[in-house]
């Protein structure tokens, strides 16, 4: 088992006061403090940012695709040792699934911009396709040829040259809606065999005369298939967290998981590896049923973050997480399946009461949702990729990063109010409402007296990529995404950095926030300081 060693970066105090000169709060007036803040680890995660597509390669190694976490992880499939990861410096950029050739050479998908590309046997990058957003699976033929098929941003199916020379071919563009094939697989009767998200069918391709044949139907959610060695037909069921064996007219459950699997591979002994894009794991299935944890389940994706009673909740892209105040104990998941589930995405999140208010521009979208229950009470959708959402003045306000405004949501529609260049997070003090807007690196208020102002109001500036803020009567408490800095700004405008964690992620193109998962933080009531880690998938605490 790898285990991730955590850095506690090293805590900065800065120096060298001075008074405040107007009514704005200057970001780069500096105190020295008498105290020195204590950070420490509440909670720890995944050891990669979600598990997405996984294949062997021909030394018997096991790659890992993660999309978020923009890279692709070899491990021992023995024992889960991270061999190496190849990231953005050797021109992996978001990669969805993953295929090898017998030679070596292997390929991936880069859902959020379209790429194909891959290495060949000898190492030189190359780009098969650039295609639209959505480019999901991929899988080779037996004698090489390369087939790649869109879903949840695309429907289309297509055969990609490999050597990038001839332009894509489209096979089909009627598999809608909303996906395309998932995890795909080449069958041993030299068919293409593929999984439809929205319908619950396990379909095959002729793809020469481009005809399409149903397999199998009467599933909830198949989001993979796979053939093992003896050409059984294997299907991952997303929803119900099941690998089905369909052979010989029989279905049987092999493996029987949490949901929000991603994909699963055979190595050449038939045992079967699964991934999560939920929980971010890699589990072992040997051939008698018995399941071996590689990569720990956990935190994959933590965004935003609030408190709610004794628990803080995270954010977690496909999930959110209830963890304990005072243990660190994870004691409630949430999960969620991409389209199909009923509670939808949250990458950033705020206390409503006892409800929750999710926000997701994966699901361009803003929910009330009751966790108790388990019901969303309000839904708000077609938004431009919105990052946060809170209650204020009796209205859900929220940043909206596909039109750079801040808007209000209620049963009348939806209301523009504001313009920002990148309008991030919110934060709600007594009766004023706060806003950072990340790439001018200011904050501001945009509320006062439970009413929005006229004109948004300067009150921080000079800060570097402003995601995550919360307030009380001492201040501000922000957190520099670009630089992982917790920053403390009082009322007299005196700024420290508390603590230091590692950097959070960049867009993997202007079509996502520049946030892309929110780097949230939270204070209590006691002055305690919580923050989620999105790099090092680490739930961390600062103590007044």
């Amino acid at each position: 088992m790898t285990i991730r060693i955590v850095t506690i970066i090293t805590i900065t105090l800065l120096a060298a006061a001075c008074d405040r000169q107007d009514s704005r709060l200057q970001s780069e007036i500096k105190t020295t403090e008498p105290d020195v803040p204590v950070l420490s680890v509440l909670a720890t995660g995944a050891d990669i940012a979600g598990a997405n597509g996984i294949h062997f390669s021909p030394d018997n190694l096991l790659y890992i695709a993660s999309v978020l976490g923009s890279n692709i992880t070899v491990i021992n499939p023995e024992t889960g040792e991270i061999i190496r990861q190849l990231g953005a410096d050797q021109g992996v950029i978001g990669p969805d699934d993953i295929a090898f050739m017998p030679d070596g050479a292997f390929y991936w998908t880069s859902i959020l911009t379209g790429e194909v590309a891959g290495f060949t046997a000898s190492g030189d990058r190359v780009v098969a396709a650039q295609l639209t957003p959505g480019v999901n699976p991929i899988t080779f033929s037996d004698d090489g040829r390369l087939f790649v098929s869109q879903c949840f941003f695309g429907t289309n199916l297509y055969e990609v040259d490999p050597d990038g020379k001839q332009p894509a071919r489209l096979i089909a563009d009627d598999l809608g809606p909303g996906c395309g094939l998932n995890g795909m697989d080449w069958g041993p009767d030299d068919r293409l065999y593929g999984p439809r998200w929205f319908t619950g069918e396990i379909v095959s391709f002729d793809v020469d005369d481009n005809t399409m044949r149903v397999e199998a139907t009467g599933f909830t959610t198949p989001a993979a298939v796979k053939f093992n060695s003896k050409g059984e037909l294997h299907v991952l069921d997303t929803s119900t967290g099941e690998i089905i064996n369909i052979s010989g007219g029989k279905r049987s459950v092999i493996a029987r998981l949490t949901p929000g699997l991603d994909n699963f591979a055979f190595d050449k002994n038939d045992r079967l590896f699964v991934s999560s894009f939920t929980d971010g794991f890699i589990k072992r299935v040997e051939v008698d049923g018995s399941v071996t944890e590689l990569l720990p389940s956990g935190m994959a994706h933590p965004g935003g973050l609030t408190i709610l009673g004794d628990q803080i909740v995270v954010a977690d892209l496909h999930s959110i997480r209830f963890y304990s105040k005072a243990t660190g104990a994870e004691e409630l998941v949430q999960r969620n399946v991409i389209g199909v589930g009923v509670m939808g995405g949250a990458i950033n999140l705020a206390a409503d009461g006892n409800n929750l208010i999710l926000v997701s521009w994966v699901d361009n979208d803003v929910r009330v949702w009751d966790p108790k229950a388990g019901k969303v009470l309000e839904r708000y959708p077609n938004l431009a990729a919105p990052v946060a959402a809170v209650r204020y003045a009796g209205k859900l306000i929220a940043t909206e990063h596909g039109k750079h405004r801040v808007i209000s949501l209620d049963e009348s529609g939806v209301t523009e109010h504001f313009a920002f260049d990148s309008p991030t997070g919110l934060a709600v003090h007594n009766d004023s409402l706060y806003l950072t807007d990340r790439e001018s690196g200011r904050v501001y208020k945009i509320g006062s007296h439970h009413e929005l102002l006229e004109q948004p109001e300067l009150v921080v500036e000079g800060l570097d990529a402003p995601e995550g803020i919360a307030v009380n009567d001492s201040g501000f408490i922000l957190l520099e995404a670009a630089k992982g800095n917790i920053i403390a700004i009082n009322r007299r405008g005196e700024k420290r950095v508390l603590a230091t964690i590692p950097s959070g992620s960049k867009a993997a193109s202007d079509l996502q926030p520049p946030s892309m998962i929110f780097n949230g933080v939270s204070l209590d009531t006691d002055g305690t300081i919580y923050v989620t880690g999105e790099t090092s998938r680490i739930l961390y605490k600062i103590n007044p």
